[in-house]
């Protein structure tokens, strides 16, 4: 569902005027309502710090001037939507702009850790989002089972399942998921 273009910046305008209120992670904006996430576990940081010390690791190599961060946010204006991927792959530059959000041309990889409390947002909505978005690739890891996703391009037609255990190809980067841990039941 795209929002109009007033609709958005209501939304938008409304969700950076919310006060920081405790266990919630950050705020996203999808089908025209504002979404609180829940902050993360422990383990769910933990992938993402492995995952992106293994993508900065590599990036040097394959894209010399990106980096692999977390803590950003991606907004399409166009789409109506404001999403805080756990980590995405982006030129360093971008970091020095005034904006206040990332716009998806500028990032090559979206990373979403599978939360335990609302999972069929990264299996669904963020699939469709990211997609249309035209962000390229698209992982998915799951700590709940230990599996994941990687989704590619064309509009994630292209999508490989993995195990925790393997070692996946995203794009021209590799990750080692032995490294990475379930949830504690």
């Amino acid at each position: 569902m795209t929002v109009n273009a007033a609709t958005y910046a209501r939304l938008r305008e409304f969700a950076d005027q919310l006060p920081q209120i405790p266990g919630i992670g950050h705020v996203e904006i999808a089908n025209g309502q504002i979404v609180l996430t829940l902050s993360p576990v422990r383990r769910h940081e933990l992938a993402v710090v492995r995952i992106g010390r293994q993508l900065n690791d590599q990036l040097s190599r394959t894209h010399p001037g990106y980096v692999a961060h977390a803590g950003a946010d991606l907004e399409d204006i166009g789409l109506g939507r404001l999403r805080h991927p756990d980590l995405m792959v982006f030129p360093e530059s971008v970091l020095e702009e005034d904006a206040a959000a990332m716009h998806p041309a500028a990032v090559l990889l979206a990373v979403e850790i599978v939360s335990k409390s609302n999972p069929e947002n990264d299996y669904e909505d963020k699939v469709r989002d990211y997609a249309t978005m035209g962000i390229p690739l698209y992982l998915i890891v799951d700590p709940r089972d230990g599996t994941g996703i990687v989704h590619s391009q064309p509009r994630y037609a292209n999508r490989e399942k993995f195990a925790f255990g393997d070692t996946v190809s995203v794009g021209p980067w590799r990750i080692d998921t032995s490294q990475l841990l379930t949830y504690a039941k």
